[in-house]
C-alpha cells in the first residue's frame, strides 16, 4: 500500500529515537502509524486519538486485523482537551494534523501537560506522504466517487494545496505552550518539530 510505505518510514525514524513506553498519537486517523510502530516493537503501546468516530472504528478494525489490539487502543478525543492525567506519556506523535488546528497553542499546551519529564513529541505537518506516492497507483486506488469529487473540487477551486506553518509562525506557539527545548526542520512541503519537556 502506498500510504503504508510512508508510515513505515516514519515508524522507523521514531523507533531510532524511542524504544519502549506509552505513546500518544494525535490525529491518528485509521491508525496506520501506531500499527507500524507496534509491528516493530512489542515494548511500545500506543493510544490513538481522533475527532472522527468513523476513523476510530477503522483504526480499531485495522489493529485487530494486524493482530495488535493488545498494544493499541483508539478513542475519540479532542487534542486540546484530553482525559489523561498529567505526565502520562513517554512520547507524543502527530502526522498531518497541525495545519488543520483552530487553536494550535492549546494543543501544544496539552502535549506539554501530558509528556513525562525529558520525554519528546514529534509533530510532522503536513504528512509528506505525497512525496512518496506513485500518482498513477494512487489514482487507480480511488473509487469512482472519490475521483469525481476530487475533479469537482479542483474545477470549483475548492481544492487548495496544504501549506504548513513556517518556523517563524510556529516558534512563538511552542514557547507559549511552555516548551524551551525544541528543534524545527522546515522544508517547502513540511515542517518537522521535535519538542522535549
Amino acid at each position: 500500500m502506498v500510504v503504508g510505505r510512508f508510515y513505515q518510514k516514519i515508524a522507523d525514524e521514531i523507533l531510532s529515537d524511542f524504544k519502549a513506553g506509552l505513546v500518544l498519537d494525535l490525529g491518528t486517523g485509521p491508525g496506520y502509524l501506531p500499527i507500524e510502530i507496534a509491528k516493530r516493537s512489542p515494548k511500545i503501546n500506543v493510544v490513538g486519538i481522533d475527532l472522527c468516530k468513523k476513523l476510530i472504528h477503522i483504526a480499531r478494525a485495522n489493529a485487530a486485523a494486524a493482530g495488535l489490539s493488545s498494544q493499541l487502543s483508539f478513542e475519540i478525543g479532542n487534542a486540546a482537551r484530553l482525559r489523561f492525567q498529567e505526565a502520562s506519556f513517554d512520547m507524543v506523535i502527530s502526522t498531518g494534523m497541525l495545519h488543520s488546528l483552530k487553536e494550535p497553542v492549546k494543543v501544544f499546551r496539552e502535549i506539554h501537560r501530558l509528556l513525562k519529564k525529558d520525554a519528546r513529541a514529534w509533530i510532522l505537518d503536513p504528512a509528506s506522504v505525497a512525496s512518496l506516492i506513485n500518482r498513477k497507483e494512487w489514482w487507480a486506488s480511488l473509487s469512482f466517487r472519490d475521483r469525481f469529487f476530487l475533479r469537482l473540487f479542483k474545477a470549483l477551486g475548492l481544492h487548495r494545496p496544504i501549506k504548513p506553518y513556517t518556523r517563524n509562525q510556529i516558534t512563538p506557539m511552542i514557547r507559549a505552550a511552555g516548551f524551551q527545548r525544541f528543534a524545527i526542520d522546515e522544508t517547502a512541503e513540511e515542517i518537522k518539530i521535535v519538542l522535549e519537556k
